[in-house]
């Protein structure tokens, strides 16, 4: 599979914009095994390998296990999430899987209990914007497996 274009270089202050945006969010306070658990669950369910394969090393980078990074996708079954790293991943599907019937409340409340008012936002800012550079990375088949791992001094 061959990129299709480097958007990046198209459209450089939309991507500068999207970078902003994602450098707000690791210096929001939330840690950085939640924002990286919240970004690989998204891209898994949206199908982006691009994604999968950066978010994946991150978070290795970032300090997370292989355990818990392989047992991703069925987090509900494993017993090594805790319950806010739970309440993140139900919020991070139902915005993800939003045409499957919006937000029920129901989650919305389940969910609010682990978080601060700020949190909650800053997490749904972190899935919006994953499922955004999902979308982006889909349509312009981003290639995957060439990325390569930030600096994580200080994460």
């Amino acid at each position: 599979m061959k990129p299709r274009m480097e958007f990046w270089k198209i459209a450089p202050d939309a991507y500068k914009a999207m970078l902003g945006l994602d450098g707000y969010l690791h210096g929001s306070g939330l840690a950085a095994s939640l924002l990286e658990l919240v970004k690989l669950r998204a891209s898994q369910i949206n199908g982006c390998a691009y994604c999968i394969d950066m978010h994946w090393k991150e978070a290795r980078a970032a300090g997370e296990s292989d355990q818990r990074l392989y047992g991703l996708d069925a987090w509900r079954e494993a017993p090594y999430y805790d319950e806010r790293e739970r309440a993140a991943l139900e919020w991070t599907e139902a915005l993800t899987r939003i045409t499957d019937g919006h937000v029920p409340d129901e989650v919305f409340e389940a969910v609010r209990p682990h978080s601060s008012e700020r949190e909650l936002v800053d997490i749904t800012w972190a899935v919006a914007a994953i499922n955004a550079w999902n979308r982006v990375a889909i349509a312009m088949r981003s290639v995957a497996g060439s990325y390569r791992v930030r600096s994580h001094a200080g994460s």
